[in-house]
């Protein structure tokens, strides 16, 4: 039986939480209670960019399918289609084009 950490669980681990909700604040992106957090919606998107998924159909398909897996993944909200988008709708999308630029090494310059 399994007991370590799920490997995308592992891998969001390695993006700075905190970048990441100072990024929410500042936009504004968890000011409606209702629906998808910023964080659930990021969670989703990057699963989806990571197992090369097409389409919010094929997101909720593949999600449900280890949906008692979710919590440890780091998923909070439910996972509909309608959820999803709705939260893509609605949530800025320069709260993650802030933190990614935030998130990329500064170091390695062109």
């Amino acid at each position: 039986m399994h007991a370590g950490t799920l490997v995308f669980a592992q891998l969001m681990e390695f993006l700075p939480r905190h970048e990441f909700n100072s990024c929410v604040r500042r936009y504004g992106g968890d000011r409606r209670p209702r629906g998808f957090s910023c964080r659930d919606q990021f969670l989703c998107l990057a699963f989806a960019q990571l197992t090369f998924r097409e389409s919010l159909r094929d997101i909720e398909t593949c999600l449900r399918a280890v949906r008692t897996k979710l919590y440890h993944a780091g998923f909070r909200g439910r996972i509909s289609r309608s959820t999803l988008a709705d939260a893509n709708r609605e949530h800025d999308w320069q709260i993650y084009a802030d933190f990614a630029g935030r998130s990329m090494p500064t170091s390695h310059r062109c």
